[in-house]
């Protein structure tokens, strides 16, 4: 309940100073301030073919704090806590005892969530502290942004550019997780050594790339992945087509149990023209025997391979996910940003050609005002693998 009502009056007293920080938000020592508030309500639904109970969640989440900035160095801080308005669900956290419910991984929280100072001059800049770090397309190295309590990181980060290459390099010593300060998941220490290049060819970039993950705790998940993608994106007519693959190979290290090598593959093409967009694509995790699959324990998990989120610890047969998505946007004024969007997913094992199942999501997006609305749905139809699961999101957000 304290950590409830602070988190109301941190987010009341950001919200009303916001203005007028933003009227005057130099002051006489060319100080920079600002301020930070992000609110997010959310109705989650999960029904699962098992004994659990249908799951149904409402939560709040809000951020507040101030950035400061002067002569290129910032500072940053930032309290992000989540309150469960309706807690018909399993929240994971075992001092709750046995909730039957369908797990929503929201739990009630409040916690500290970046504090980060910095310096940067040019196209060069060093942050230190407890950070939101997203490398592109979050697929190796992400905040799991979707979930209410966000993915950060303590860690030192330098970033560059020179010419066409930029360079991002990343040391961290733990992993904060979206399970909240009262789970015993709630971090993952260790030596993170994450490293990534982007080479600018328009129209086409390389970008290699190393994610040295050894725990200290969380040992099946300690490993070395090197890799690189090729992305380009190509003017056709009025159109646009787009083309990415990407390819990485994964190594035990560290106090890992299993002796394994892995590989990833994701090959991915499409097309927009006039408000309509088509993607196809192949992703594949591999697996070593069926001993151990190649893992991204870092990424921001629910972007990849259904939002039913069946599959955020690859099986150790491996993963093999074939997906169309079609979309359109939509000039409505009265709903700017208007946009519909289905995808299908036919997923497989890597080795032992299991059906595991398919899967249906789509999604809508829009604003009111300066406020995003979002719906969204999944539809898990079970084969080989985990069991029918359906799930609907509505949340309305708007950030400062």
């Amino acid at each position: 309940m304290r950590h409830s009502l602070y988190l109301f009056a941190l987010t009341s007293a950001v919200l009303a100073a916001a203005p007028a920080m933003a009227d005057d938000q130099t002051g006489d020592e060319g100080i920079e301030i600002k301020p930070i508030a992000d609110i997010r309500l959310r109705y989650e639904t999960a029904d699962q073919d098992n004994a659990l109970g249908t799951a149904d969640a409402v939560t709040l989440r809000a951020r507040g704090g101030v950035q400061a900035a002067v002569d290129g160095f910032s500072f940053l801080a930032e309290a992000e806590g989540t309150i469960e308005i309706v807690d018909d669900f399993n929240n994971t956290l075992p001092t709750d005892g046995v909730e039957p419910f369908s797990v929503v991984a929201d739990p009630h929280n409040f916690e500290l969530n970046r504090l980060q100072i910095g310096y940067k001059s040019g196209d060069t800049s060093l942050t230190v502290g407890r950070q939101r770090i997203i490398h592109p397309g979050a697929r190796f190295l992400g905040n799991v942004g979707w979930r209410q309590n966000e993915q950060t990181f303590d860690a030192v980060r330098a970033k560059t550019k020179v010419g066409p290459l930029k360079l991002d390099a990343t040391y961290a010593i733990s992993q904060r997780t979206i399970f909240g300060e009262k789970s015993p998941n709630d971090a993952f220490d260790g030596d993170f050594i994450l490293l990534r290049g982007d080479v600018d060819l328009a129209p086409v970039t390389i970008a290699p790339f190393v994610y040295s993950i050894d725990y200290d705790t969380r040992l099946a998940f300690s490993s070395a992945t090197y890799g690189a993608e090729i992305a380009g994106v190509f003017a056709v007519g009025n159109g646009k087509i787009k083309a990415r693959g990407i390819y990485a190979v994964q190594t035990d290290i560290g106090g890992n149990p299993a002796d394994y090598s892995a590989d990833y593959l994701n090959l991915e093409l499409g097309g927009s023209l006039n408000g309509f967009g088509l993607t196809a694509g192949f992703e594949k995790l591999g697996s070593d025997g069926g001993v151990q699959a190649f893992q991204t324990p870092l990424a921001t998990l629910h972007k990849f391979n259904g939002y039913a989120d069946l599959f955020l610890v690859t099986p150790a047969a491996g993963l093999q996910d074939i997906y169309v998505t079609a979309s359109k946007g939509f000039n409505v004024p009265a709903l700017p940003g208007l946009k519909a969007s289905v995808t299908y997913h036919q997923f497989d094992s890597d080795i032992g050609s299991i059906d595991y199942g398919n899967e249906i999501n789509a999604a809508l997006s829009f604003k009111v005002g300066k406020v995003g609305i979002l719906a969204k749905y999944a539809n898990y139809s079970a084969a080989g693998f985990g069991v029918d699961t359906q799930k609907f999101w509505l949340q309305a957000g708007i950030s400062f």
